[in-house]
């Protein structure tokens, strides 16, 4: 297993800068933010582009590559976070847009791999957002495996603060709620997760088990740790679904059993790319925090991978 970095953490950094600093750290994968070009920042590190998909053709892929191999440095994906099912069908229709760019790209550079949301309306349960899903997702499915390129969706709910509360952003978040996204599709291998660990703490779901049963499906991980504070617990209960208690830290400051999860992965057969994912409070500000934030999590990640 191979330790890596998201790129949007260093929002206005070059991605050469990027990646001569984290293969300087003992970082070899990259995780590219990939937002469409100019379109600003809705929430905490969305926005931000390292590669204009929109630009990238056969040559400038491989290009691309090349140059970040000669730096020590891997792609393991490329990202972009949107709604692609928001309520608004203009906004629904661009962002399949830049999805679809981004299969391209993805095809362009050989990584063969999106990490993305699969979205929702908050204000719909479950089960009436699957419904949408089914009509959205079946085509970029489609779209990705003509072009060779696999689509890892987060399990991030989306729920953080009052104005997604109470359904989020990204219905993603639940093994019942994968199974129906994989019929959706008819199985198509083409759609699988992108786990991150965090998430099913506060949502007390097994994340071992959950490991073990979707092993197959994994196609990305991102290391990112969640703490449970337990006043904010008290205060709010888990009617607020997470808000005032869930708290996202660097691995190894949370309450992921990392020891634990690596070892599932190996044993589920995972061997490819763990990607820290920073949007720990504590080490943001400075560009200096936020690297060594990004340091401290190596030191809790890079003895367990080998």
């Amino acid at each position: 297993m191979e330790l890596g970095l998201l790129t949007a953490a260093f929002p206005d950094a070059e991605l050469t800068e990027v990646a001569d600093w984290a293969a300087a750290h003992g970082f070899s994968r990259l995780e590219v933010a990939c937002w469409p070009r100019g379109e600003g920042a809705a929430r905490r590190y969305a926005g931000v582009s390292h590669i204009d998909v929109t630009a990238l053709d056969e040559a400038r892929g491989r290009e691309l590559v090349d140059d970040l191999a000669s730096r020590g440095i891997r792609l393991s994906a490329l990202g972009y976070y949107p709604n692609p099912m928001h309520p608004d069908p203009d906004v629904r229709a661009d962002v399949a847009d830049h999805l679809r760019a981004l299969i391209r790209g993805a095809a362009a550079t050989g990584v063969n791999l999106v990490t993305t949301f699969a979205g929702g309306e908050q204000t719909k349960t479950p089960d009436q957002n699957l419904v949408t899903f089914a009509e959205v997702f079946p085509p970029l499915v489609r779209y990705a495996a003509d072009h060779g390129v696999r689509i890892a969706i987060e399990n991030c709910p989306m729920i953080f603060t009052h104005d997604e509360w109470p359904a989020g952003h990204n219905i993603a978040y639940s093994p019942r709620i994968w199974d129906a996204m994989f019929d959706a599709v008819d199985g198509d291998p083409t759609l699988g997760i992108n786990l991150d660990p965090s998430h099913l703490i506060w949502q007390m779901i097994d994340i071992e088990r959950v490991v073990r049963d979707y092993g197959n499906r994994i196609y990305h991980v991102h290391a990112k740790d969640l703490q449970i504070d337990r006043e904010g617990l008290y205060r709010n209960g888990i009617m607020s679904a997470g808000i005032g208690w869930q708290v996202p830290r660097l691995p190894g400051h949370g309450d992921v059993d990392w020891r634990r999860f690596v070892a599932a992965l190996y044993r589920a057969g995972y061997d490819d790319a763990m990607i820290v994912e920073h949007e720990d409070r504590a080490f943001e500000g400075t560009d200096e925090l936020v690297k060594r934030g990004f340091l401290l999590a190596r030191a809790t990640l890079a003895p367990l991978m080998g």
